[in-house]
């Protein structure tokens, strides 16, 4: 009883290993055809055509089926010519053509208009060979102002040139004086100078030197008959040792 439940499980075994090998064979002949079904495929319609095309035609389908070898050409191109460089010409400066510059406008110099000036009579001192102080008469370019008379008398007070120095002209007013103000009332001169015109060093005779330089200078101008002298605003009586300013003084007062 024992042995042929062997040999039942024996056969049982064996029949196993038979399916089992003809469903792998399957499986792999399955798998084979779906690998190689486009070549199935082609193959069954080449054959499909050769069945149904005219005899001769035979051919004709084999030498569509074999492509042509494709040939590639290569296409040579001729060496390209070496390139000559040209040498640059260069024009001669007189071959040039000449450039046209256009003229340049120069800016616009305003000039001034001249200054206007008038001729002045200035007097200043000379000492005689005989040592007397007498009066000398010059003449200056004074430019045209509102102010001629106070403009004579600073020309009066810058002094006489080198030239004339070197004449024997002198000015005896006193050195730093200033003319503070001019004004005419009437035919008077109200002038007014700084303090210095107090200190003469040449004693009596310079006092009335640098008295006659001014008054001589101020009735130059024709509304001009006598001068009022003024010191820093102020009327003083006497200028010095006892000469008399405390009224006009006129060219006759000499």
């Amino acid at each position: 009883m024992a042995k042929r439940k062997t040999n039942t499980k024996a056969q049982s075994k064996g029949s196993q290993a038979v399916v089992i090998f003809w469903l792998a064979f399957v499986i792999i002949i399955i798998s084979i055809f779906m690998i190689n079904a486009p070549v199935i495929q082609k193959n069954f319609d080449l054959f499909k055509t050769r069945l149904t095309a005219a005899p001769g035609a035979e051919e004709e389908i084999l030498e569509i089926e074999e492509e042509p070898p494709v040939t590639v050409t290569v296409e040579q191109r001729p060496p390209e010519p070496p390139q000559v460089t040209e040498p640059v010409r260069t024009t001669p400066q007189a071959e040039r053509p000449a450039e046209t510059t256009r003229p340049q406008t120069q800016p616009q110099v305003q000039t001034p208009a001249p200054v206007q000036t008038r001729e002045r009579a200035i007097y200043f001192t000379n000492v005689g060979n005989d040592g007397q102080i007498l009066h000398s008469r010059v003449t200056r370019r004074v430019p045209v102002s509102d102010s001629p008379m106070q403009d004579a008398l600073n020309v009066l007070l810058a002094g006489p040139s080198a030239d004339e120095v070197g004449r024997g002209i002198l000015n005896l007013i006193p050195q730093n004086t200033r003319v503070l103000s001019a004004a005419i009332r009437g035919s008077t001169a109200y002038i007014n100078f700084s303090e210095d015109f107090l200190y003469n060093t040449f004693g009596v005779e310079g006092y009335v030197a640098q008295l006659r330089q001014i008054v001589w200078t101020v009735t130059e101008f024709q509304n001009v008959r006598d001068v009022q002298f003024l010191i820093e605003g102020r009327r003083f009586d006497y200028l010095g040792e006892g000469i008399w300013i405390g009224s006009p003084i006129s060219r006759q007062s000499f």
